[in-house]
């Protein structure tokens, strides 16, 4: 064998492997002590840029400060509840939930249009460039018009939320839909199966992974759009937590808001990969 087909090799094992390890035993391709390394090693960085004295606490809170934050949300000080007049794990929970009512309702109406969208060239050429149009607008954009037209309350944040998710989990949706082998589609309609019964047991299950993977990256979107859905009336609320600590300059506060966001997608994103794995397990075999 000629070292080009070595180097070759030695790619194809790398990669493949990998990916039929993952397919096989359900670990995926990341371990928990790879992300615990990065924290570390993001956390010493961290402290050494503080401890050098450069940058003000009012701009960069050291670690402990940030630390004694996260103390003071979980704690009744000062004859204060937590910050802001909530615990942390109250204002974590009312982002969650704002986020999870996005998402569900992006999921009740982007994977029918994804599914329309797929099969149907006339829904594509008409409903596809709207759903462009709105996977390309900035959620602040359009968020001074949701205010206007729901208020303040809860309705303006789950629409913005729900904005934020449909598109993803529609695209992904028309392109599970335009990945469906074909194959699949002829050995079902020699059995004799019609139109629904194609959608049902060829087409749903064949776009499951896609629609999952939609989904998570709709909750990557949810999540960054949080604090702009939380700027007003948002408290309790990681969001707004994070816009109300600039009012006090507490940039500890601003931080500890942030890695818990960080943290919540992160966990939130574990276990959409652990439901992709259960609802398509032949994904990476094939």
């Amino acid at each position: 064998m000629s070292s080009g087909q070595g180097g070759t090799e030695g790619r194809r094992v790398g990669w493949i492997d990998r990916r039929v390890e993952a397919s096989e035993t359900g670990a995926g391709n990341r371990r928990w002590y790879g992300g615990l390394l990065a924290a570390l090693l993001a956390l010493l960085i961290w402290w050494a840029v503080t401890a050098t004295g450069q940058f003000s606490e009012l701009l960069l809170p050291t670690p402990a400060k940030v630390w004694h934050a996260f103390v003071d949300s979980v704690t009744v000080h000062d004859g204060f509840t937590g910050l802001s007049n909530a615990y942390l794990w109250e204002h974590l929970w009312a982002s969650l939930r704002r986020v999870l009512l996005g998402l569900a309702w992006g999921v009740v109406a982007g994977v029918p249009l994804g599914l329309l969208i797929g099969l149907s060239k006339l829904a594509d050429r008409i409903l596809g460039p709207a759903v462009d149009f709105v996977k390309a607008l900035p959620p602040l954009g359009y968020y001074p018009l949701l205010i206007l037209w729901f208020g303040i309350g809860e309705s303006s944040k789950t629409w913005l939320l729900f904005l934020a998710a449909v598109a993803p989990i529609t695209v992904a949706t028309a392109a599970g839909v335009a990945g469906v082998r074909h194959e699949r589609v002829d050995a079902a309609l020699v059995l004799g199966a019609g139109p629904l019964d194609l959608v049902r047991k060829v087409v749903l299950p064949s776009v499951a992974a896609d629609v999952v993977t939609g989904i998570r990256v709709a909750s990557g979107f949810a999540w960054t759009t949080i604090v702009a859905a939380e700027t007003t009336n948002g408290l309790p609320g990681l969001g707004g937590l994070a816009w109300a600590s600039q009012k006090e300059l507490r940039a500890d506060i601003a931080v500890l808001s942030v890695i818990v966001i960080g943290l919540t997608a992160v966990a939130i994103d574990a276990v959409l990969r652990f439901v992709e794995r259960r609802v398509a397990p032949w994904k990476g075999r094939a």
